[in-house]
C-alpha cells in the first residue's frame, strides 16, 4: 500500500488560504483516484514538533556515548522519542505533499522544525567517504505554495527561499521527483484573486491525476 504524507504548515483554513484550498482540492482528488492508498495528514500547527534544543542535543549526545534511553531526563526522553517517531514516519512514507504559504520569502518556522526532525543521518541520508548520499531514492514529493506577490518572474524573481530550500533538501535526501505548484499574485491583484484561486485549484486537481 502506498503511503502519502499530506503535510500542511498554515494556521488558516481553505476559506482564507489559497494554498490550503489548492492543497485540499489536490488531496481530495488524489484520494478519489487512489482509494487504496493511505493518506496521513500532518497539520504542523497542531502537532508536537520539538525544536532541536539543548535537551535534544544533550539526549542525542548521551545516547551516542552509550547512555541508555532510560537514563535521560524526562524532557530529553520526550523530545528525542518524538523526533524519532517523526523521522521514522517520514522514511516509511512513499510520497510527500507539502502545503505552505510564503512568509517573509520562506515558509512558517514550524516547517523548518519539521524538516529538521526528518533530516537524520542513517534514515533520510548517510555519510560516505565520497560525501553524504540520500537514502530516499524511491520517493516522490510535491510542494504547493501560495504567494501573494509575483516571484516566478519579474523584479522579485529569485527572492523566494522556501521552495528552493525544499528543493535542495529533497535532492539531498535523494528524492528523484520533486515538483512545485505555485498560486501567486492574489495580493498584488486583488481584483483577480478569485480567478487566481480557482486556477490554482484547477491545476492542483490536474496534478493529482498524475501524482
Amino acid at each position: 500500500m502506498t503511503k502519502v504524507l499530506y503535510i500542511t504548515a498554515n494556521p488558516m483554513g481553505e476559506e482564507q488560504s489559497f494554498g490550503m484550498a489548492a492543497g485540499n482540492a489536490f488531496i481530495k482528488t488524489y484520494k478519489e483516484l487512489n482509494p487504496g492508498d493511505e493518506i496521513i495528514t500532518i497539520d504542523l500547527f497542531k502537532e508536537n514538533i520539538p525544536a532541536i534544543d539543548g535537551d535534544v542535543l544533550g539526549g542525542w549526545g548521551q545516547l551516542a556515548s552509550g547512555t541508555s534511553f532510560g537514563e535521560l531526563t524526562g524532557a530529553e526522553q520526550e523530545k528525542v522519542a518524538r523526533l524519532g517517531a517523526l523521522s521514522d514516519q517520514f522514511v516509511e512514507a512513499d510520497k510527500y505533499v507539502f502545503v505552505t504559504p510564503m512568509w517573509n520569502f520562506s515558509f512558517p518556522p514550524v516547517m523548518k522544525a519539521y524538516l529538521d526532525s526528518v533530516a537524520v543521518a542513517g534514515k533520510s541520508f548517510k555519510y560516505t567517504e565520497q560525501g553524504p548520499v540520500g537514502l530516499l531514492t524511491d520517493k516522490k514529493a510535491l510542494h504547493i505554495q501560495a504567494r501573494g506577490g509575483f516571484y516566478s518572474e519579474g523584479p522579485a524573481a529569485g527572492m523566494e527561499l522556501g521552495h528552493r530550500y525544499l528543493d535542495v533538501l529533497m535532492n539531498f535526501f535523494g528524492v528523484p521527483s520533486f515538483e512545485g505548484l505555485f498560486i501567486e499574485g492574489h495580493a498584488a491583484l486583488p481584483e483577480k484573486a478569485a480567478e487566481i484561486k480557482e486556477d490554482g485549484i484547477k491545476r492542483a486537481m490536474e496534478l493529482a491525476r498524475k501524482f
